[in-house]
């Protein structure tokens, strides 16, 4: 499962980087550290961004991306640090479409990772999942938990048609 759960992601981000527009920013996108570099290797290097620890700015500059044409995919290594982005995926990348009247409807793919608990244990500040209080807060994004690889691939691919902002939650246990 563990193996099929990554080449999952890994054709998912394949599939997605093959539009022009795509564009992967984040932490350890185009150098290793978590997770997040080896799910990227099937994508060109010249699509990745990679970004210092502001997670609150890396959203606002993926919404920016958004709403110039690209197709951002916008990568958080842990949970537990997306929280410093909230401001910016709740109060603007949710709601910009009804606070615009429909004038902007940013489109951006967010991917977070739920640190592992096994074989490691990454630490009480690298593991927690706050996908429920994501819920609470949220009234426009779709939140997608891929919890089994059956779905991933399709999940993503339905990101791409729709154009709807979407937060993807991955298990970095199963990668």
């Amino acid at each position: 499962m563990k193996n099929n759960y990554l080449t999952q992601i890994q054709k998912s981000m394949h599939h997605i980087s093959k539009n022009n527009n795509a564009v992967f920013i984040g932490q350890t996108v185009s150098y290793p550290g978590s997770l997040i570099f080896s799910s990227l290797t099937k994508v060109s290097k010249n699509k990745r961004i990679e970004l210092p620890l502001f997670e609150e700015t890396q959203m606002g500059m993926a919404i920016g991306l958004s709403l110039s044409g690209f197709i951002p995919v916008c990568c958080y290594p842990r949970f537990d640090f997306f929280i410093l982005a909230l401001n910016q995926a709740v109060n603007h990348l949710d709601k910009i479409n009804k606070v615009s009247s429909s004038q902007h409807s940013p489109f951006v793919i967010t991917r977070v990772l739920v640190g592992s608990k096994k074989p490691i244990y990454a630490g009480l500040q690298h593991s927690q999942n706050h996908t429920s209080a994501l819920r609470l807060m949220l009234k426009f994004t779709e939140i997608v938990e891929l919890k089994n690889p059956k779905i991933i691939y399709k999940e993503y691919q339905k990101a791409l048609v729709q154009r709807k902002s979407k937060i993807f939650i991955e298990y970095s246990q199963n990668y």
